[in-house]
């Protein structure tokens, strides 16, 4: 390898055993400091470079691809502020489990604690929300720091992609001449072949194993689970999540029903064809429902702390062994009811027990399940076009529904958080249709998503749907740049209840003022002109015109480009329909006994 100066000789390098170990993509947002790298990772034929103009969006739109995917996609940053745009994003990545790499450049060591432009304190920026942190040393061509330079790039991987998986954070200096201007002795003529140019494939290899329990300890595990009344709880996935025939074989030995998320991976897919897959439970586990109904004798939880407070309640009032089944031995249980920790992968544990249980338990608690689950979708169906407000679905949960059963096959769904996420948790049914359901509940913000949406679209050939709600789009619509930068497509479900609904589910919202002016905080925003800006094609909906909705929907998806369908609802009735539809499933099972 040749280069014109230490700088280039570095970053070539570094790009390269990335590229090496597997990185196939990098996020980049200008800047001066971080021009080697800028410059090496456009040089490299294998490296498609993203380009963005905002480090934040730049940060989110990476995470969406590794969440989709469950492969790095480094970010690339100038010194100073630029990095601390990356922070939400890597916040979100480390309590989601999704991996990434920041390559932060900043000024060489003199130049800290200078009062120098540009500069700040960024060694371990981000504190404790990293699964591993290095400060480089100066760029030098010397054999050994460039074979402790391409060490440092295959560990980087590594760390971001094992159990569990998370952000990396190198901190990159470099000194002037930024630019690959030639230097004069600055690189030796006889530099070593293998630190100028490394290995045939990675400089380091690194064979991940999986956590799985020996045998011993598997056949006592699964004399415990054998017992008449049991539940799968499959909650939010890590990338790239359990493998739904797992699930399925599990749940035909055990005879288990399976509450899956919607973020699980397990409630959509061909699996569902032959497993008691359900997704009702935020209507039927109601204290009022569930008072007769004997408890389970043992549950077995996956993936990170459900949707579903309803769930989370139900779990928690339940005298039952519960398992919780992680990888990377952490706690992820709120609650603190849960009884065990399983440290294992939950793909290779299911599939072991499956094969050692005697059969499934018993029919009547699957059936009382069941019919539980048929009541909660037979109220939804019959209020699904209701005209009386009285007995409606909320608009709000049937576009999510909508969304759900027309998304072309296949797609990427992604859902913001606060309504859009819990109104499919409740209204998006299990389906054995080919969806892949995403969404950023590792911090639970707004902020990013549609960044996050699209960075996930663009690893994948899938159809994207976005579906957000006005204060998230609003948050990140400078993230729409992408679209066009990034050569990316999307159709954008934009849910427009002027302000934060999600308030109306908290007990401030009998308190006026200040719930109005400081939670609700309508902002009166025409959304429409963002189809001009951004070239993107529009259409607007009432909340209550299914029809309507569902053709502009049908339409955008079948169409080239990208779109945006806003759906105008009021927050306050679509939260009333919502109790009032819970309402209608409590009383009748109720009644049912």
């Amino acid at each position: 390898m040749t280069a014109p100066n230490r700088n280039a000789l570095w970053a070539r390098a570094f790009v390269d055993e990335l590229a090496e170990g597997g990185v196939s993509a990098v996020c980049i947002t200008p800047g001066s400091r971080s021009t080697p790298l800028t410059e090496a990772f456009d040089r490299h034929e294998d490296v498609h470079v993203f380009s963005h103009l905002d480090e934040r969006s730049s940060a989110y739109f990476a995470l969406g691809r590794a969440r989709r995917t469950g492969d790095v996609t480094p970010l690339v940053c100038t010194s100073g502020t630029a990095a601390a745009n990356f922070h939400p994003a890597v916040i979100e990545a480390y309590q989601s489990r999704v991996p990434l790499l920041l390559l932060t450049a900043d000024r060489p060591p003199e130049l800290r604690d200078s009062g120098a432009n540009q500069t700040i304190d960024q060694e371990k920026l981000y504190g404790d929300a990293v699964r591993w942190y290095k400060d480089l040393p100066e760029p030098e061509a010397e054999p050994r720091k460039l074979r402790s330079l391409r060490t440092t790039a295959a560990r980087a991987l590594s760390e971001a992609t094992g159990t569990p998986s998370g952000p990396v954070h190198l901190n990159v200096p470099f000194r002037k001449p930024l630019e690959p201007t030639p230097v004069e002795g600055d690189v030796p003529d006889d530099l070593p072949e293998l630190a100028a140019s490394g290995r045939d494939g990675a400089f380091v290899k690194t064979t991940p194993g999986v956590p799985e329990l020996g045998d011993d300890e598997l056949r006592s595990l699964a004399e415990r689970i054998s017992e008449p009344r049991g539940l799968v709880v499959a909650g939010p996935a890590d990338a790239p999540g359990v493998d739904g025939e797992a699930v399925a074989a599990f749940a035909h030995a055990s005879g288990f029903p399976v509450l899956a998320d919607p973020l699980s991976g397990v409630r959509f897919g061909g699996h569902v064809r032959v497993t008691p897959t359900l997704g009702g439970y935020d209507s039927y586990l109601d204290p009022r429902v569930t008072a007769e109904w004997p408890d389970p004798d043992v549950v077995l939880r996956f993936g990170a702390s459900p949707t579903s407070k309803t769930l989370r309640n139900y779990l928690a009032r339940t005298d039952a062994e519960q398992l919780v089944i992680d990888p990377a031995g952490e706690w992820r249980e709120a609650e603190f009811t849960a009884t065990d920790l399983v440290v294992a992968d939950p793909s290779r544990l299911l599939t072991r027990l499956s094969r050692l249980l005697a059969g499934p338990g018993s029919a009547e608690w699957r059936r009382r399940f069941e019919a539980a689950e048929a009541a909660h979708w037979e109220a939804f169906d019959a209020s699904a076009d209701a005209a009386d407000a009285e007995t409606a679905v909320p608009p709000e949960g049937r576009v999510l529904a909508d969304v759900a059963e027309l998304a072309p096959q296949p797609s990427t769904l992604f859902v913001s958080n606060s309504m859009p996420v819990r109104d499919a948790d409740r209204f998006a049914r299990p389906t054995t249709k080919a969806r892949t359901v995403l969404g950023n509940r590792g911090a639970s913000g707004i902020d990013g998503i549609v960044s996050t949406a699209l960075g996930a679209g663009s690893a994948t050939t899938d159809e994207l749907t976005l579906v957000t709600g006005d204060i998230a789009y609003y948050h990140d619509m400078n993230g729409l740049l992408a679209l066009a930068r990034c050569d990316a497509d999307a159709t954008v479900v934009l849910i427009n209840n002027d302000g934060g609904g999600i308030f109306h589910m908290l007990p401030i919202e009998e308190y006026d003022p200040p719930f109005t002016s400081q939670f609700k905080t309508p902002h009166g925003l025409d959304f429409e002109p963002t189809a001009d800006l951004y070239d993107l094609s529009y259409a607007r909906v009432a909340g209550d015109d299914r029809e309507g909705f569902r053709e502009a929907y049908a339409e955008a998806t079948a169409a080239e480009g990208s779109h945006v369908v806003e759906v105008v609802t009021d927050a306050e009735e679509s939260h009333r329909a919502r109790e009032r539809l819970h309402e209608r499933v409590v009383e009748r099972l109720a009644e049912d006994g």
